[in-house]
């Protein structure tokens, strides 16, 4: 079980640590070689932390980020084949290392061993940004098409002020006052032209595909662990729906596919992430 978590906390945090540090990713990669390495140390699983790094390396190097994944999906298989084999192999243990004489976690089924809570946490932590690596593997061969509706016009070729936008409908320009002079372009600023003056920053957008992702994740993961089936279906029906407009929109029905693709891939690590957590709590007792 101990092994299972460490390869998917380690899995979890090398690819939390590839998106979020650019510059200096190697750094970032060793930081989390010395994390795992001394929470192995904590737990007593130093060989069993040593394979979740030996994983990590082929992970890092099969599922690179920014470019096509070298295997496909296969790499997430064999982690969760590996993880699988590991919770069924290796036998709970009754001394969890260093941390086991302090570790109290009372929970309502009984008690939260160190064990436990690493494959929780590790799987937690898979579910946030691999999960998204191995999604976008599987989505290689798929994708996404252009909206219609024409090519985009130039940069020169856009109004420098287009007009704004409230709920989806355009708001016409206001008309000149009575008597004031029609202007294409907005009045010069004083003492220079309107080119010298500072460009306001651009509203940021909401990356709202990032954020869904890993939360609808871990919604799928938590109440499958509850035993939350009713919510868990109403919660997956209510994605459905929410995105039926943009896919009945699709003539040739290109995004539903890949939506489908996606949300199937996404449900499925979610749920073997909770069936090795159950497992493991169910060899426990």
């Amino acid at each position: 079980m101990i092994a299972a978590g460490l390869v998917l906390l380690a899995l979890g945090l090398a690819d939390l640590a590839r998106q979020a540090v650019h510059r200096h990713r190697w750094v970032a990669l060793a930081a989390v070689l010395i994390v795992v390495l001394a929470l192995g140390v904590v737990v007593d699983a130093v060989p069993a932390a040593a394979m979740a790094l030996a994983v990590t390396t082929g992970w890092v190097w099969l599922m690179p980020v920014g470019a096509p994944a070298r295997a496909g999906v296969w790499p997430a298989v064999a982690v969760f084949g590996l993880a699988t084999a590991s919770v069924a192999w290796i036998a709970p243990r009754s001394e969890p290392g260093l941390i086991g004489p302090v570790w109290r976690m009372p929970v309502p089924g009984g008690e939260l061993t160190p064990d436990h809570a690493v494959l929780v946490i590790g799987a937690a932590v898979f579910l946030l940004e691999s999960a998204n690596v191995v999604v976008r593997a599987a989505l290689g061969t798929h994708a996404l098409p252009a909206r219609t509706g024409g090519a985009r016009a130039p940069r020169s070729a856009e109004p420098r002020h287009p007009p704004p936008v409230s709920d989806g409908f355009v708001i016409p320009p206001r008309p000149p006052l009575p008597g004031a002079p029609a202007r294409d372009e907005p009045p010069e600023p004083e003492g220079g032209s309107a080119d010298d003056a500072v460009p306001l920053p651009e509203r940021p957008s909401l990356k709202g595909g990032r954020l869904i992702g890993p939360l609808e994740r871990i919604l799928v993961f938590a109440l499958t662990l509850a035993g939350a089936y009713a919510l868990l279906a109403a919660a997956l029906a209510a994605k459905g729906i929410v995105r039926f407009p943009e896919i009945s929109r699709d003539d040739a029905g290109d995004r539903a596919e890949y939506f489908l693709v996606g949300s199937l891939v996404s449900w499925v690590l979610a749920l073997a992430s909770a069936f090795l957590v159950w497992w493991g709590f169910g060899l426990a007792r």
